[in-house]
């Protein structure tokens, strides 16, 4: 981020430099041309004084008086060299401190520039450091899941669990920092470069967290001892998500066949997404196995982790879909209550708006009558229509008249907010190679509006969660493909990539696991 105030006050700083600079070097100058007159004036009189005294001294005073002419005269013009060399070497001292001090100039409390010492990049990296934390969060979680599930139950790796909800926590008040950043608070310019500092120090403690908790997660893992077991854990899930995906399938396709096409929008592709990912762990599965049998358990990690990744994400998309379909068959049962709350909402309306002007009332009812008269119709045409659309509309019209605060109302905002954070947030971690920091942080705070018992925040919670789902999308979008060609090496590499699952498609570089930015590739060797 660069500010207004820094490029504003930088001209009137350098004119002040160049000033001091100036009366600096015509001191320093005045000073040599002093000193290098001096002895010149100290030579004309000694020789004046001796062609007087000369005559009166005799040969011996004359003798004598030349030794101590030469003497002066060399003394004295060393003094003007070593004069200038100390100017000399002054200048040079305080040209290398002036350049260390723009180097490592920073705002108060952290920083307003970045490493080449120029303001500017501090809001990028603030967006780097979120996004990067955020990837370890969300990788530690995966990874606790196959611990869990080896080990049995919750109990060896509480603590842990306990670590990343921690640092879930600093990073999730490090996104509402940005959001509120992002929308233009503080107003301050002297407080909003703080913001970009801040969000940075909550992005190192998260990480420090998880960064400290990595070696005693390994202990408790035991990968180190053989991954046999954790292999075994991984097919097994692999083996049920591939039994489930036909039967996902076809509720897909019994979505797309009962309801309006915005209806199953959001997991468009999803089937198809998780086959790739399964492919993806098929082959690493196999090769984890392979290097295990041949003792290579660095590597036999290494493909075992990717693997693991792979089928994480492949699970959250079979799961969307399932969990849209229960959503819409409750969002269509909940329909006809719903209307019928809102049309009670709109006959109460004017006695329960007293504070309102008439007007405005009115246009508020007139509107309602409105949504609820097409909604109706909608409903009644007998084309498909979006179950989670229709209940969203009725209660956008009915939340004017002061609507949603009990009753079914009330629960409808709730499974349209939960309906859409949800998508969000999946789709956020396997597309999270590509997303960046703004869509996390409107996803962020719908998770934290959805946890209230407020109507009101739950409807709010809607709105961001599909702004952040939007804004996700567009990252994608931005990102493309670029790493399409290295299917042809593995299949379902790109998709990984996109997902985070890998970090680059190239075959030596690290997989993520659990642990923060400095111990989540720990793990990894090549795995060519």
């Amino acid at each position: 981020m660069t500010s207004s105030l820094p490029r504003a006050v930088r001209p009137r700083r350098a004119t002040t430099h160049w000033c001091v600079r100036a009366a600096r070097a015509a001191l320093g100058g005045t000073a040599v041309i002093a000193w290098l007159a001096l002895p010149v004036m100290t030579i004309d009189s000694g020789t004046a004084v001796a062609a007087g005294v000369l005559p009166r001294a005799g040969p011996a005073a004359a003798g004598t008086a030349a030794p101590q002419q030469d003497e002066t005269s060399g003394a004295d013009l060393v003094l003007p060299l070593v004069a200038v060399g100390a100017a000399v070497v002054g200048a040079g001292y305080g040209y290398v401190r002036r350049t260390r001090r723009a180097r490592t100039r920073t705002t108060p409390g952290g920083g307003g520039l970045d490493d080449t010492g120029e303001p500017g990049r501090l809001d990028e990296r603030a967006r780097q450091a979120l996004t990067l934390v955020d990837d370890c969060v969300r990788t530690s979680r995966e990874e606790l899941g196959f611990v869990e599930a080896r080990t049995g139950g919750a109990t060896a790796v509480a603590p842990y669990a306990g670590t990343v909800r921690q640092a879930g926590t600093e990073l999730a008040t490090a996104f509402g920092q940005l959001l509120r950043y992002d929308e233009g608070v503080p107003a301050d310019p002297a407080a909003r470069r703080q913001v970009p500092a801040d969000v940075i120090g909550r992005c190192e403690e998260a990480g420090r967290l998880l960064d400290a908790a990595a070696d005693g997660f390994d202990d408790v893992r035991g990968l180190d001892r053989g991954v046999g077991g954790a292999v075994e854990v991984a097919e097994s899930r692999f083996r049920a998500l591939t039994a489930r995906t036909p039967a996902t399938e076809a509720v897909l396709l019994g979505l797309v066949r009962r309801f309006a096409p915005s209806a199953s929008d959001q997991v468009a592709g999803y089937a198809e997404q998780a086959k790739d990912r399964l492919m993806f762990a098929t082959v690493h599965l196999n090769q984890a196995r392979q290097q295990a049998d041949r003792g290579e358990n660095g590597r036999a990690v290494t493909h075992l982790r990717a693997a693991e990744g792979a089928v994480a994400q492949a699970e959250v998309f079979l799961d969307g879909i399932e969990r849209l379909a229960a959503e819409l068959d409750e969002a269509a049962s909940m329909v006809p209550a719903a209307l019928s709350g809102a049309e009670a909402e709109r006959a109460g309306a004017q006695a329960r708006l007293t504070a309102v002007p008439p007007g405005e009332i009115r246009a508020r009812v007139l509107h309602a009558d409105a949504v609820l008269a097409s909604v109706r119709q909608e409903l009644t045409s007998g084309r498909p229509h979006d179950p989670l659309g229709v209940l969203r509309r009725v209660v956008a019209a009915a939340a004017p008249l002061d609507a949603g605060r009990t009753g079914v109302l009330s629960a409808a905002i709730l499974l349209t907010a939960r309906s859409a954070t949800t998508a969000a947030a999946d789709f956020v971690t396997t597309h999270r190679g590509a997303v960046g920091a703004g869509a996390r942080a409107l996803l962020t705070e719908a998770e934290r509006l959805l946890a209230s018992d407020a109507p009101a925040d739950h409807l709010r919670a809607d709105a961001l969660a599909r702004e952040a789902r939007d804004h996700a999308e567009q990252d994608v979008r931005t990102h493309g493909n670029p790493y399409a060609e290295a299917d042809l090496h593995t299949p379902g590499t790109a998709g990984a990539v996109l997902g985070g699952i890998l970090i680059s498609p190239s075959p030596t570089d690290p997989v993520p696991s659990f642990g923060g930015p400095h111990t989540r590739t720990r793990r990894s060797t090549s795995h060519s």
